[in-house]
């Protein structure tokens, strides 16, 4: 009974514990936090209210605020690859556009084109060859080109 006497009055006095505060600027214009009130300047009186124990601001302790800080830096730095590899398939994309656009264009001007053959010679291509190369490099432009 004694002891529960003796926690009921520990809970009673717990809030009227919190420490007083004030606040003010001095002449020289930095702020200063005292737990005295200035005797000859206006100050504004900040009521605090004490810890609870090893949980700090917001409830928690200094090493689970760090945990949490380097999750955070872990997460910034994991997006920022994610964004430095899109950009990377994107050139690489762009690149592979360019390279069957100029394929394309090449048999789509016509003239006279050369091909290697079985011996490593060169030899011109039939009209019928640079129809088919022509129609193969319009698929794979057409399919390097499109827009997700």
């Amino acid at each position: 009974m004694k002891r529960l006497a003796v926690l009921v009055f520990a809970c009673a006095l717990a809030p009227l514990a919190s420490a007083e505060l004030y606040k003010y600027v001095d002449k020289d214009g930095k702020t200063v936090y005292t737990d005295q009130p200035p005797a000859n300047s206006e100050s504004k009186q900040l009521h605090v209210a004490p810890s609870a124990g090893s949980a700090g601001s917001a409830g928690k302790s200094y090493v689970e605020r760090d945990k949490e800080l380097d999750k955070g830096r872990k997460e910034a730095a994991e997006k920022e690859k994610k964004a430095e590899q899109s950009a990377d398939r994107a050139k690489a994309a762009e690149e592979r556009c360019t390279q069957a656009q100029t394929n394309y264009k090449s048999y789509e001007e016509g003239g006279r084109l050369l091909k290697y053959n079985d011996k490593g010679e060169r030899e011109y291509m039939t009209d019928e060859e640079i129809e088919s190369a022509r129609a193969k490099s319009k698929q794979q432009m057409d399919e390097a080109c499109k827009k997700p």
